[in-house]
């Protein structure tokens, strides 16, 4: 198993996603009536009006939330990349490729033309009996 790295992460790190989670979930608890981490002053509350989210904000941005939030890197390689394997084409034969290919596409398909109201008529009037 890979060692795990923890180190402390600023509140100015984490991704607008992750402060609105963390901020949220705070927010919800402190509506709660969950105690606050951090004192803050009466007149503060009463400038923010009591808003859970607004303190739950001041306690991110303060660093007084315990929170740790595990983002995952993918393993590392120390294998060289390798360059892909095959046969290169050059523009000219590409361009000659692609015309074969539109030709063979003409061949095979059907121009389709626009219905005429009178054919479809007459086959609605042959499907009726």
């Amino acid at each position: 198993m890979a060692e795990e790295k923890t180190q402390k992460i600023k509140p100015e790190d984490f991704s607008r996603y992750e402060r609105a989670r963390i901020i949220g979930a705070r927010g919800l608890q402190i509506a709660m009536n969950a105690p606050l981490l951090m004192k803050i002053k009466q007149e503060d509350l009463e400038k923010i009006k009591f808003d859970a989210l607004k303190i739950a904000e001041i306690e991110l941005n303060s660093g007084a939330l315990p929170i740790s939030v595990k983002k995952p890197y993918p393993d590392r390689k120390d294998e060289p990349l390798r360059k892909p394997s095959g046969k290169k084409i050059h523009t000219k034969e590409m361009e000659e490729l692609e015309v074969q290919e539109e030709e063979e596409i003409a061949k095979e398909g059907e121009i389709m033309e626009l219905a005429n109201p009178e054919d479809e008529r007459e086959e609605s009037e042959e499907s009726d009996y």
